[in-house]
C-alpha cells in the first residue's frame, strides 16, 4: 500500500518496525520450488502480496513451514497466469480461497487445494476486504464505492449493494451482525445481515482499520486517529452494541492490523513494532513487544494453531519483501523472502 493513490497510501504508512532479529536468525533459508506442494494435512501460510500499482504484478505466495518450503507465485504457478493488480486480501469458504485483487476491480476465487481458478467475482470498484456471511451470500468492502456490496456465492456475481459513505475496510460476523470499520469516519456501521442494511453506526475513535473477537466474545475495534486526532482500542459489546472499554493512545501512535492469539485473549498490533496487549489490561502498553530497528513492518498474522507470529518487511515497496517468522515469545525462528509489499496473511 505504498502506492500513489488511496488503495496503497493508508494502511497508515507508519506500520513500521524491526531488524534487530537478523542478529538472532537462523540463516538456512527456505526452499523454492515451481509448484505449489499443497499436501492434505499439512500446514500451510498463505502470504498476499500487493505487488507495484499498475504493474499487474500481485502474488500469493504459499509457506510451508513445517517443511520450509516457500511457493514464490502459487497463483501463476497453478494458472499460468498473472493474479493481477494489488492484491489487497485472502479469505477462505467452504475449500476455497477469496483473492481481492484492488486495482483489477475483482475478486479471484481458487480452489484451496490446488489453487487453481474456479470463478472471478468482477464488476466491484476498488475492493478490499470479503466476508462470507454463510454458504449462499458474502459482503465486500471498497475504498471508493461509498457502499458494500452483496455477492451472490453461487454465481460468483455482484447482487446489490448496502450504502455506506466513505471508505470501508476490514469487516467481522458476530451473532448475525456484521461489524465494519471506516478509516474515513469515527462510526463503526452494523449490518443487519438478514435484511442486509446498516442498522446502527456505534460513535468509536477515528480511522477504525481492524477488529477481531476475543473469547469472551466480546468486539475489539482499532483506530488509527490522524494528525490531529488520536488513535484508541475499543471494546465493544456486540450483543448491546455498547462500547464498554475505551483506551486511548499517545498524538504520535498511528496503530494498525490488529491481529488475536489462538485462545482469543491476546491481542497484537502494528505501530512502529509489534505491540502486544492481554483483553484484561486497563492501558495500552507504551513499549512494543518486538522493537523496531531499521525495517518496514507491512502485515502481521497470529498462526493459530501455534501462535507463531509472522510479520512482513515491505522493504522500500519495489523490491521482493521479507518475512519474519517468531516464536510466541518473540525468538526469532526464520524469515524468508515473498512478494512485493506482502500485507496478508492466512493459515490453514
Amino acid at each position: 500500500m505504498r502506492n500513489p493513490n488511496p488503495t496503497q497510501t493508508i494502511l497508515f504508512a507508519a506500520c513500521f518496525s524491526l531488524l534487530s532479529a537478523f542478529t538472532s536468525c537462523k540463516s538456512d533459508k527456505p526452499e523454492i520450488i515451481d509448484q505449489a506442494p499443497i499436501v492434505a494435512g499439512s500446514k500451510s501460510v498463505y502470504i498476499t502480496n500487493e505487488g507495484n500499482f499498475q504493474f499487474g504484478n500481485a502474488s500469493v505466495s504459499y509457506y510451508n513451514p513445517e517443511q520450509n518450503q516457500i511457493v514464490e507465485d502459487v497463483f501463476k504457478a497453478n494458472n499460468n497466469q498473472n493474479l493481477g493488480d494489488v492484491c489487497q486480501s485472502i479469505a477462505y469458504l467452504n475449500e476455497k480461497f477469496y483473492l481481492v485483487v484492488n486495482n483489477s476491480h475483482k475478486i479471484e476465487v481458487v480452489n484451496s487445494g490446488t489453487f487453481k481458478s474456479c470463478g472471478t467475482i468482477s464488476g466491484l470498484n476498488s475492493p478490499r476486504y470479503f466476508l462470507p456471511v454463510n454458504n449462499q451470500k458474502g459482503y465486500v468492502t471498497d475504498l471508493y464505492d461509498n457502499q458494500i456490496s452483496i455477492v451472490d456465492l453461487n454465481s460468483n456475481s455482484v447482487t446489490g449493494h448496502i450504502p455506506c459513505t466513505g471508505w470501508t475496510e476490514e469487516l467481522m460476523m458476530i451473532s448475525g451482525k456484521v461489524f465494519v470499520t471506516n478509516p474515513y469516519r469515527d462510526k463503526l456501521y452494523v449490518i443487519n445481515t438478514l435484511t442486509d442494511q446498516i442498522s446502527d453506526s456505534i460513535s468509536i475513535g477515528y480511522a477504525s482499520n481492524s477488529l477481531k473477537e476475543d473469547k469472551f466474545g466480546k468486539l475489539w475495534v482499532l483506530c488509527a486517529g490522524n494528525s490531529t486526532i488520536s488513535g484508541g482500542l475499543y471494546c465493544i459489546n456486540p450483543a448491546t452494541n455498547v462500547v464498554e472499554q475505551s483506551l486511548p493512545f499517545s498524538s504520535t501512535s498511528n496503530p494498525c492490523r490488529l491481529r488475536m492469539n489462538a485462545t482469543n485473549d491476546t491481542l497484537y498490533w502494528l505501530n512502529n513494532g509489534i505491540y502486544r496487549m492481554s483483553i484484561t489490561a486497563t492501558v495500552t502498553p507504551t513499549a512494543p513487544f518486538i522493537a523496531q530497528s531499521g525495517v518496514n513492518y507491512y502485515g502481521l498474522g497470529i498462526d493459530p494453531s501455534t501462535n507463531e507470529i509472522y510479520v512482513s518487511d515491505a522493504i522500500d515497496y519495489v523490491q521482493k519483501g521479507m518475512i519474519y517468522r517468531y516464536q510466541s515469545n518473540g525468538t526469532l525462528i526464520h524469515t524468508f523472502r515473498a512478494g512485493i509489499s506482502p500485507g496478508d496473511f492466512y493459515f490453514k
